[in-house]
């Protein structure tokens, strides 16, 4: 198969008119005429924004040829190139002496255990929270009522945090298993095209069936889910784990003996943490984030990425993404920016506000919203104890928590009176999408005067990399503390804890990924390390 890169393709309104014209184009650069080009994939698409008064794609194709070696002895443009499609390959391994146990079902775990059910091992997976379809209601429930369910929320649940996000799945990481992730997530129903599009997301409207689907795979090949069921200890012996203490939601509890387990806990099982650090496995303090949600009319996002192409219909609801350091040595930067999105309320315990941030897969929400956060490092946490920044988490959420008045309601300040360091009174022409609703008032009653400041310093500082992103009515809500894990579970070279032989600790809760498709990588990881042990 032939990829051809680096072809152009002006904005449009129908994809059909789009291939046709990447066809010519391709055949164009092979020097044979279209009907020679038995089929077309399209293999990558980016925009290029660079010039707003060339916006335009940059798109890849790969293409199926006749008389294949001889177009390409006449081609001698580096766009031009031999690629085998991808394939990957289970490793070769024997059948387990017992079922591995897979703990969470967010992005890590379905992956971990989509890999062992493909490779015959049966896994068990524990997921504390219920399957998508009831988590969806008690989510939705919290929003409307504020009644908050600890073990079934935005953070926990059959598909993990992610569930409730853009479905965002950029990554910065190389590992070719990223391109497994992707054909698995489409197989299960998520959209074709995040196999090609530069910025792929699947949008939380359609992330449930994707993830119902993976769970039915896994089923299907002899895989066994257990939701409601959180993991309350790690039985060892001689340094090897040996079983798994569980309760279920209605006060079961209950045993099962396995040699492996990948802990796949996710970044907000605090009381998982604790009950490790008492059981003696190795934590350390990691860095992480914190800071607020910030709003902008998407209007506003749109005209200043696009210019006078701001409404095309082919461009969508335009991204960014901004990063400033300071001279206080401190980094600001923006985090899982959500196109025509809502700010969400994503506590996991009571008495406690957080906030995340999703959208459909429209991305058609009057809002864009992404988090504004300050990079902190253990030097800025409460004490040496392993799980400080923990603490610190809570001490901010719970902050956030009594500065709106409680019921959940989330603090809020336009960003006009943020930099000024007064109190909002009042929302301006921008409408908090916060389901919970907001309480106006100064943020600094519940983040620190550092962060404050450097989020001050930072807002300015992107104003001047994108016009309008100090928007005087845009608005800030907080906080948001649950980026990434604030501690991370050491493991060696061959994934097993540096504590207890036969665990795995995986993906975003043990410090390992940070997103989608990284923790995805790291479950197929731990399931490949599993299976080679």
């Amino acid at each position: 198969m032939i990829r051809i890169s680096n072809l152009t393709l002006p904005l449009h309104d129908s994809d059909i008119d789009a291939l046709a014209f990447l066809k010519n184009a391709a055949a164009k650069q092979l020097g044979i005429a279209p009907g020679q080009i038995f089929s077309l994939r399209l293999a990558k698409k980016s925009m290029d924004a660079r010039k707003k008064d060339h916006i335009h794609f940059l798109c890849s194709v790969e293409a199926e040829v006749e008389n294949e070696a001889k177009v390409l002895s006449r081609c001698r443009s580096a766009n031009i190139t031999l690629v085998q499609p991808y394939h990957y390959s289970l490793p070769i391994s024997k059948p387990l002496e017992q079922r591995p146990v897979v703990v969470g079902f967010g992005p890590a775990g379905m992956f971990a255990a989509l890999i062992l059910a493909q490779a015959g091992q049966c896994p068990i997976v524990l997921e504390r929270g219920s399957c998508v379809e009831e988590r969806s209601k008690s989510v939705q429930d919290f929003w409307q009522t504020g009644r908050l369910d600890p073990e079934n929320n935005v953070q926990f649940g059959e598909g993990g945090a992610g569930t409730f996000s853009d479905g965002k799945l950029n990554t910065g990481t190389k590992d070719g298993r990223a391109r497994k992730v992707l054909e698995e997530l489409v197989k299960a129903g998520a959209p074709e095209e995040i196999l090609f599009l530069s910025h792929p997301h699947i949008g939380t409207d359609h992330l449930p069936k994707t993830v119902k689907g993976i769970r039915e795979t896994i089923e299907q090949l002899g895989g066994t889910i257990h939701f409601n069921t959180k993991l309350t200890g790690l039985q060892q012996k001689d340094g090897q784990v040996v079983g798994v203490s569980i309760t279920t939601r209605n006060g079961h509890a209950d045993s099962l003996e396995t040699k492996h387990v990948i802990l796949a806990i996710g970044h907000s099982a605090r009381d998982t943490y604790e009950m490790i650090h008492s059981a003696g496995l190795h934590l350390e303090q990691k860095p992480f984030s914190i800071g607020a949600r910030m709003e902008h009319p998407q209007a506003l996002i749109n005209h200043a990425q696009f210019g006078r192409f701001a409404d095309s219909p082919s461009l969508g609801a335009a991204e960014y993404r901004l990063a400033v350091h300071l001279p206080n040595g401190r980094g600001v930067y923006t985090f899982c920016m959500c196109p025509g999105g809502t700010v969400v309320a994503a506590a996991s315990e009571e008495g406690m506000t957080v906030t995340n941030g999703m959208s459909n897969f429209a991305r058609d929400g009057q809002n864009a919203n992404a988090a504004l956060l300050v990079g902190i490092s253990p030097e800025d946490f409460p004490g040496a104890h392993p799980l400080a920044g923990m603490h610190l988490q809570r001490k901010l959420e719970q902050a956030a928590f009594q500065l709106a008045g409680g019921g959940y309601y989330a603090p809020a300040q336009r960003v006009e009176d943020f930099l000024k360091g007064c109190a909002s009174t009042h929302m301006g022409d921008v409408i908090p999408t916060y389901a919970r609703g907001v309480t106006p008032c100064d943020l600094s009653g519940c983040l620190p005067a550092f962060a404050i400041e450097s989020m001050r310093q930072g807002i300015l500082a992107m104003d001047r990399k994108l016009h309008g992103f100090a928007y005087p009515d845009a608005v800030l809500t907080g906080v948001e503390t649950r980026s990434s894990a604030p501690v991370r579970l050491l493991r060696g070279q061959d994934l097993q804890s540096v504590s207890l032989r036969g665990l795995y600790p995986c993906g975003e809760g043990a410090g390992y990924a940070g997103g989608i498709v990284s923790a995805a990588v790291d479950g197929i990881k731990c399931a490949e390390g599993v299976l080679q042990s």
